[in-house]
């Protein structure tokens, strides 16, 4: 069950989503109109919609400010080879908005989705920076 929802604005929810399932690991919950899909990995759900004028999570505000995707918000995956993950990322057709750099904390790298949004790939280099202590990448227990 997840305990956080992020919601994306995408400019083309059938590319996106193909992307986060087939690239990141997010299982489809539901795609239920063109403008909407939601999406899961771990405990993170992901919602994903694209400017809607209809409604929804995509519409435009009040004062007519239409919704898109960028900016430099983001969540964060975390990974147990970063170079790894590029490589085949890269190989995909992935686009990244800078190289791998060195933190306090970790090892991190800025991937797009087809929109423009950014995803944090994330390798901590201290157990104090793992998501969750004694848990590996995505969340899933270590073997």
């Amino acid at each position: 069950m997840a305990t956080v929802q992020v919601r994306y604005i995408v400019t083309d929810v059938d590319k996106a989503l193909e992307f986060y399932r087939d690239r990141l690991g997010f299982q489809e919950l539901m795609h239920p109109a063109p403008a909407f899909a939601m999406l899961q990995r771990g405990d993170l759900r992901l919602a994903l919609s694209a400017p809607n004028p209809a409604g929804g999570g995509g519409q435009p505000m009040p004062d007519g400010r239409a919704q898109q995707p960028g900016g430099w918000n983001r969540f964060a995956i975390e990974v147990d080879d970063i170079e790894a993950e590029v490589a085949r990322l890269r190989q995909a057709g992935a686009t990244f908005r800078n190289d791998v750099v060195t933190g306090v904390g970790g090892k991190q790298i800025l991937l797009e989705d087809p929109s423009g949004n950014p995803i944090e790939l994330f390798q901590p280099t201290i157990p104090a920076a793992r998501f969750q202590a004694g848990r590996g990448a995505g969340g899933s227990p270590k073997e």
